[in-house]
Parts: C-alpha cells; sequence; structure tokens
C-alpha cells in the first residue's frame, strides 16, 4: 500500500510545498465563502499556496491553477454522551482535535466535543487519503501535512504588529504594600491635592493620594504631580478615578512606565473605600453607587435592552461576529450592502469577479466585498434554528469578517489595530478602496458623491469667489446652546458643581434635546476663514466661506458632529439627543452661483514677498490713512497688545468688531512683523501678475519639487504628479490615491492652473475628497456619470449609534429599515426593532424620494 500512495503522488511531487516561515496558511475560512471545517462540506486547503476553499470553489481553483493535491479539513460537533445521573460521562475532553483552530464559542464546552478529521484529496478524481498516514507517505508530503496542520493563524501576526500591545501584569500587583492611614476616597469631587486640576486625575494604591497626571500624548493634562508624587515615594501603581467600573480600571506603572494589568485591583480598590462591584462610569467620568438610580443609559436605549426582541434570518439578515471592537466595521458594512447599488456591484457580479480574481483572492478588495455581500445577503449563514438542541446552539452565529477586516485595514496604524475606531472615519476609508478598485468600471460608491459650491467672501473688499468641490458626506454641527431644555441644562450644571463642592453624589444626568432644524440652521452660517489671503486688496483680510449643495446625490449621509476633545486629547462624546426627521427637504441649500450684482476677486496669487530693506518708506507715509474702527483698537491695546498690532489687526479683519480682530491677533502673534506699523500695500499695475502670461501660472503655488520628485521616480509623468499634490494640499499619500483615481489626468496646462485664493477646506463637509478631485471649474459638466444629480429630498432608511463617551471606546449598533419595518443589528444578533432610537444616532442614511 505504502508503494502504491508513493506511486500514486509522484506525479504531484512537485507541487507540494512545506509552508516556510512568512507563509499564511489558511486552514479556518474560505477565501471566497465563509466555510470553514466546521460547515458541512469541510475545507479544502491547497497544499502549494495554502489558500483554503470550500466545497463550492475549489473546483474553480483547480481549474485556473492546475493544482491538485488539497487537504481536506473536516470538525465534527458530538453532544457529549450522559450517564444515568444525566451528567456528562467523563472521558478526555476533546481529545481527537488535532487542528490548530479556535474553538467555537457557540458551543458550551461542557455540553459538546470537537472531532476533527483530516484527508488529502487528489483532484480531479477526488482519491482520498486519510491522515495521519506517515508509514505509506513519502517523508516530504508527511512533513508537509503536518506543517500545515499545526501552523498558526495567518491573521496572528498583524495582530501582533499592530498598534495594540497586550497589556501585562504589573510585577508590583502581587506584593503591592497598601499604608493603613485611614484614607477614604469619595465617589465625587476628585481634585489633585496639589493643585486645581479635577480631570485625569490618578489614585497611588499604596497612599491614597489623588493627583493629577502628564504622561500621555504631548504631556497636557495635568500638572505632572502623581509623576512627581512616585519620584518623591517610589510607590509605583496608580489608577485613573475615572476609568473605574466593575469590569476594571486604567491602571499605570510608574516603575515600568506602561499600562499594566492588576488581578487583585478590587481589593486594592476596597482598601480606600471603592467597591469597584457598586460602582459606575457616568457620562461625565464621575461615579455614583446604588443608592443613586442613575438614568436608562444610552447603551440600554440604543440596544432596545429589555425588550423581547424576535430574532429574524434570511436573506439580508445576517449579523456579523465581533473581533472585538470591529463592530465599526461591522455596522458600516451592513449599511453599505443594504443598497442596491452596492448589492449589484459586488453580490449582483460575484461569479465575474471570482473567475477573474488574481491567484490569491484574500489580497483582492473585490474579491472580498463580494465575498462579504454574498455572505451577508444570500442568507445561508442565517437559517432559522430547529428543534436538535445542538442547532439551537447554532442559531444566529454570524459571519467572521476576518479575512475582510485584515484586507481592508492593511497598512493602516488605526484601523489594523484591535482598538474601537470611528465608524465615520472607517467609512471615508473605504469608500476611498471602492473608488482606488473601481476605476473604468462601475463605481457603487457614486451614489454619495455629490458637488460641493463654496462662497468665499473678502470681508474688506465685499468680492466674492465660487469654487467646487467633490464630497461624500454631509456634517452637521450640534449647537448645544440652541437645546430646547436650557433651563434644565443650567439647573443640572448648578446642581452638579454643589455635590462636587460638598462632595456629595453626583445628580442624575441631564441630557440635551437640540432640534434637528437648529442643526440645519448652524451648517448654512458663514464660517471666518483663518489666514485669508484676499486678491483685491493683494493681502490677509478677513474673510467668511458658506457652503452649499451644486448638486445633490442619490444616498445623502448625515453625521452628527457629536465628539469633541477632552483636556487628554481624547476624543470625547457630548451628552444629547437630537429629533433627526424621517424625511429630510435639503433644496433650499441648493447652490445659485454667482448672483446680480456680486463682484468676483480677482485671479491673482499672492505676489513674492518684498525684502524690507526695499520699501520706500516716503511712499507709504504718503499714502491715505486707511480707514479702522479706533474703538475696537482701543480695546485690544487695552489686552495688552502693541498699538500698531491692534490697528493691523483690525484693518485685515475689515472692521468688523474686536472679537474679529482679537482672533486674527490670536493667529498671527508669532510672525516677526507682529508689532510693526501698518503698511498698507500698493502695486502698480505693472507688478500684478498677467494672466495673459503662460509662465506666470506655471508658477503659482507648485508643488516642492522633492515631492514631485518622488512621484515622478515610480513611473508617473510630472504633469501628472504636480496635479496630484495641487489636488492633495502636497500631501503624497493622498496625491498617490488621486493619481491611481484619475488615470486620465488633464492636460498639463490645465494641471497648472489654480485657484487664486488660499483657505482652508470647510469643516461643514466631510474632506473625503482627499482622494478625488479637489476643485471643479463652474463650466464642468455636473451631470456626469460620477454625479447623480435630483432634488433634495430624502427619506431616512439606517442609522448607526454609537455607545460610550469616546470613539476610542465604547460599541457601534446600527438600525436599517427593510420591507417596511426596522431592525436592528447588533453584531451576529439580527431583530425585529421595537424603539429605533433615531434621536440617538450618529450616522444617518437617506435615499432620494423616487415621488420627487
Amino acid at each position: 500500500m505504502a508503494t502504491d500512495l508513493g506511486e500514486l503522488l509522484v506525479p504531484y511531487m512537485p507541487t507540494i510545498r512545506v509552508p516556510r516561515t512568512g507563509d499564511r496558511v489558511f486552514k479556518s475560512e474560505c477565501a471566497f465563502s465563509y466555510d470553514s471545517p466546521e460547515s458541512e462540506g469541510g475545507l479544502y486547503v491547497c497544499m502549494n499556496s495554502f489558500l483554503g476553499f470550500g466545497r463550492e470553489h475549489v473546483e474553480r481553483h483547480y481549474r485556473k491553477t492546475g493544482q491538485s493535491v488539497y487537504m481536506h479539513l473536516k470538525r465534527h460537533v458530538k453532544e457529549k454522551a450522559t450517564g444515568a445521573a444525566g451528567g456528562a460521562i467523563p472521558r478526555r475532553r476533546n481529545g481527537k482535535v488535532f487542528l490548530d483552530l479556535e474553538l467555537n464559542r457557540d458551543f458550551n464546552g461542557d455540553d459538546y466535543e470537537y472531532e476533527d478529521e483530516a484527508k488529502l484529496v487528489i483532484f480531479p478524481d477526488h482519491y482520498e487519503i486519510p491522515l495521519p498516514n506517515i508509514e505509506e507517505l513519502p517523508a516530504l508530503v508527511t512533513i508537509a501535512c503536518d506543517a500545515v496542520l499545526n501552523a498558526p493563524s495567518p491573521y496572528k501576526k498583524q495582530e501582533s504588529d499592530s498598534w495594540e500591545e497586550e497589556i501585562q501584569v504589573s510585577r508590583h500587583a502581587r506584593s503591592l504594600r497598601q499604608l493603613d492611614n485611614g484614607v477614604r476616597i469619595p465617589p465625587s469631587g476628585w481634585k489633585c491635592a496639589k493643585c486645581e486640576m479635577r480631570e485625569n486625575l490618578w489614585l497611588n494604591l499604596t497612599d491614597g493620594s489623588v493627583l493629577c497626571g502628564k504622561w500621555f500624548f504631548d504631556g497636557s493634562g495635568g500638572n505632572g504631580h502623581a509623576l512627581e508624587h512616585y519620584r518623591e515615594s517610589n510607590f509605583p501603581l496608580a489608577v485613573k478615578l475615572n476609568t473605574i467600573t466593575p469590569d476594571g480600571a486604567d491602571i499605570y506603572s510608574f516603575d515600568e512606565e506602561e499600562a499594566v494589568l492588576d488581578p487583585h485591583i478590587s481589593e486594592h480598590l476596597l482598601h480606600f473605600g471603592i467597591d469597584m462591584l457598586q460602582m459606575q462610569r457616568t457620562e461625565n467620568g464621575h461615579h455614583t453607587d446604588n443608592h443613586v438610580q442613575p438614568r436608562i443609559s444610552d447603551w440600554e436605549v440604543i440596544q432596545e435592552a429589555g425588550l423581547k426582541l424576535k430574532p429574524v434570518y434570511g436573506s439580508g439578515y445576517t449579523g456579523i461576529k465581533n473581533l472585538g471592537n470591529s463592530c465599526y466595521l461591522s455596522t458600516t458594512m451592513q449599511v453599505l450592502f443594504s443598497i442596491p447599488e452596492f448589492q449589484r456591484a459586488y453580490a449582483g457580479n460575484l461569479q465575474r469577479i471570482f473567475d477573474y480574481s488574481p491567484l490569491d483572492p484574500t489580497q483582492d478588495f473585490n474579491t472580498q466585498m463580494a465575498k462579504l455581500g454574498h455572505g451577508l445577503l444570500s442568507g445561508q449563514y442565517s437559517k432559522p434554528p430547529m428543534k436538535s438542541e445542538l442547532i439551537e446552539q447554532q442559531q444566529q452565529r454570524g459571519i467572521s469578517p476576518k479575512m475582510f477586516k485584515a484586507l481592508v485595514s492593511k497598512g493602516h496604524p488605526e484601523f489594523s489595530s484591535n482598538r474601537q475606531q470611528d465608524a465615520h472615519e472607517f467609512l471615508l476609508h473605504l469608500i476611498n478602496l471602492v473608488e482606488r478598485n473601481n476605476s473604468g468600471s462601475e463605481n457603487p460608491s457614486d451614489v454619495f458623491r455629490f458637488i460641493v459650491e463654496e462662497r468665499t467672501q473678502c470681508c474688506q473688499s465685499q468680492k466674492v469667489r465660487y469654487t467646487q468641490r467633490v464630497d461624500y458626506l454631509m456634517q452637521l454641527p450640534v449647537p448645544l446652546e440652541a437645546a430646547s431644555n436650557r433651563e434644565e441644562l443650567i439647573a443640572y450644571e448648578g446642581k452638579r458643581k454643589e455635590a462636587e463642592e460638598n462632595m456629595r453624589p453626583l445628580p442624575e444626568v441631564v441630557r440635551a434635546r437640540v432640534p434637528f432644524t437648529a442643526c440645519l440652521q448652524a451648517f448654512t452660517e458663514p464660517e471666518n476663514v483663518p489666514d485669508f489671503w484676499s486678491s483685491a486688496l493683494q493681502a490677509k483680510s478677513a474673510g467668511v466661506k458658506t457652503s452649499r449643495f451644486a448638486t445633490f446625490p442619490e444616498y445623502m449621509i448625515v453625521q452628527l458632529k457629536k465628539f469633541t476633545f477632552g483636556v487628554d486629547w481624547v476624543p470625547k462624546k457630548l451628552d444629547m439627543s437630537v429629533d433627526v426627521p424621517d424625511f429630510l427637504d435639503l433644496n433650499r441649500l441648493r447652490a445659485t452661483g454667482l448672483q446680480a450684482g456680486e463682484e468676483e476677486l480677482p485671479d491673482l496669487t499672492p505676489p513674492i514677498v518684498i525684502p524690507e530693506d526695499t520699501r520706500d518708506s516716503s511712499t507709504n507715509n504718503s499714502l491715505e490713512s486707511p480707514e479702522i474702527d479706533e474703538s475696537s483698537v482701543m480695546q485690544l491695546a487695552e489686552m495688552g497688545f502693541p498699538l500698531e498690532a491692534c490697528r493691523k489687526a483690525v484693518y485685515y479683519t475689515g472692521n468688523m468688531g474686536a472679537e474679529m480682530a482679537f482672533n486674527w491677533i490670536i493667529a498671527h502673534m508669532e510672525e516677526p512683523d507682529f508689532a510693526e506699523p501698518l503698511a498698507v500695500p500698493t502695486y502698480m499695475e505693472s507688478d500684478l501678475p498677467s494672466p495673459s502670461l503662460p509662465t506666470t501660472s506655471a508658477l503659482d503655488n507648485q508643488p516642492p519639487e522633492e515631492s514631485i520628485s518622488i512621484l515622478t521616480s515610480m513611473g508617473f509623468p510630472r504633469h501628472h504628479t504636480i496635479q496630484a499634490l495641487k489636488a492633495s494640499n502636497n500631501n503624497l499619500e493622498r496625491a498617490l490615491d488621486w493619481i491611481f483615481t484619475h488615470p486620465d489626468c488633464e492636460d498639463e496646462s490645465e494641471a497648472m492652473s489654480d485657484t487664486a485664493d488660499t483657505e482652508p477646506n470647510d469643516n461643514s463637509f466631510s474632506n473625503a475628497n482627499a482622494h478625488t478631485d479637489s476643485s471643479l471649474s463652474p463650466d464642468q459638466d455636473l451631470s456626469s456619470p460620477r454625479v447623480r444629480d435630483g432634488p433634495g429630498r430624502y427619506e431616512l432608511f439606517a442609522f448607526i449609534s454609537h455607545m460610550g463617551t469616546s470613539t476610542m471606546s465604547g460599541h457601534y449598533v446600527c438600525h436599517i429599515k427593510k420591507e417596511g419595518r426596522w431592525l436592528i443589528y447588533n453584531d451576529h444578533k439580527v431583530c425585529l426593532s421595537e424603539r429605533p432610537p433615531k434621536d440617538l444616532g450618529y450616522m444617518y442614511f437617506y435615499r432620494r424620494l423616487s415621488s420627487c
């Protein structure tokens, strides 16, 4: 028999490889589907490329590559036998498990056991050789099979290379000495013992000192008294006070200089009167105990806790397993694949994408998008439970997005980590990938693409400039000052301060209720443009900008700007609810273009700065004195600023008041001529750039030569790289994205053109255009296939909600309206929604009303 097997394998020996260091062995997931060794047909691992394939896809790989030898892996889940008393018969648990696979957590390990089966299969005749079969197989085949069976997960290296390092137990935790000094920590009202800091406070676990920190990020957030205290006392461990929950706390070791774990933290906190099992983190970072009745938390409302939600199954109702802080990815993909254009582009083109996929489909974006779309929409992985107890354990298991996450996060410092991320940032990142991988073909992200018209006005000359750019979502500010329950908020703030001063439990938190109309109104308000250079004045001046829609997209994404930065530079969420409507009419925000009576700013660029010693002071002295609001000048001078600086500030902000002039002063204090006398620049006509000279436009805003050289060294044309750098504000990474998404660039003369007035991008939109056109000429055809203009009336069909106090923590779920009913997608669970919390969402997705 050994001779027979040896002879049988001889023709295939050159194609059988032993996995080397760096080879990834996919033995837990199919490259084209979510089949695994636990699936009915098992998994086939190619013995040459080490890619895994389900039963439906292994034939395709064989036909494409000619590779004949595969290892078939099958895991059987069996219910443990029970004895007469009903208990499980004592036996060796999982004794027949020899695959290095993660155990399925959907099964109770006390009631079920695993049995693994492996065999070699030779195509096309499906000849099977059971494993292990050491004596009968050639040595090379035996070594290769053993290496495949014992290979680690292909994702482990990526996890270890991410920013997220595993936190270790402190060496001081077990032997920590705590002083019996009678210190007891109150539940609120904390303050640094050496200064007035009330945030970023740390409790030393040896003596109970409460002191401010200063070792995170750029050194902000405190005066460093906690670190000072360690240097004086050598007491090593401290816990951050606003992080204590029944689940744990943030602990830092000064001696080890890193975040650590303390298995005995509950005992160490109890020494100072803190029962962590009775603690609950509140929205403002302080704690309450069980004697205070907190309001119903966001977690309960958004997840509809306490309601008996009915699970749903079938096509479009498949959940996605949480890999550990991957819910930002899951919710985004659930919403995208509820949009018909994404369904057609990927799941609808499944066979074509798979047939033309590269030899390594795990690294192909379109293949993995098609795989994910099919997994979510086919219903194959969302089947109702049967009566068997074993099957009931498997209900709503969902699909695991490991391969997809590994691909889309590759090379990204944040998304490749295991930390929680911002769903808004991931959405823009994914749109970038869709753009990059759909050049020249149907692009589903076009449904979000629209043109923004920006109107910038010089406050001094009143002249205007209109520019256009591409964007993908609308960001709405949330003005807390417009809250409908403002009096209630003021009363709460007074009670909170009083409770902190008297070290009493904090009152129940009051959430701001902001009307959606106030958010829209704030969006339409003009915004100041810092460092605006006016081509009419040939100098810096005050400028204001408004943004409107030149086109309306098929689908409008609205993001509420709920996050801000705390003193520790951690993004924190504003506690608010907004009455977001089911129907949205934005037609009044349609752009109008240049209006009658408006005068455009000259199409000029900033002139070359003239050295001080070449200025003719006598000419300046003979100039007519500019009009300056002296009352504003005096207000600023009384604050201690140099008089000449105050005059310049008022002049360059167009006499629009002391507040705007003050902002100008703050922005220009570091300039060398800050306190020098105001000199109104004048230019003879011969000194101004002539638009008729082609050489002038070639020098305008020329990107750095070093950046141009880097891109041209990659083989891109020089004029293409210049245009890309200009479109991306000289950012190399964005310029590279722009080049890939714009293979048919404009000619060199067009690439050299640029806008005259310089101002930063508008914050009211997403700025997702870093990888697309940064500006469009007014006469560009806006009805091109890339823009789907139409009426600005929409209906809400989905929203993503965030629970927690920061984008760096918490949890995401999404609600999607399908077939006239709302559903909640919470990781692997998909249920009918009873009370969709529309007022607590973060990103809202609207589709255009067809009846418009």
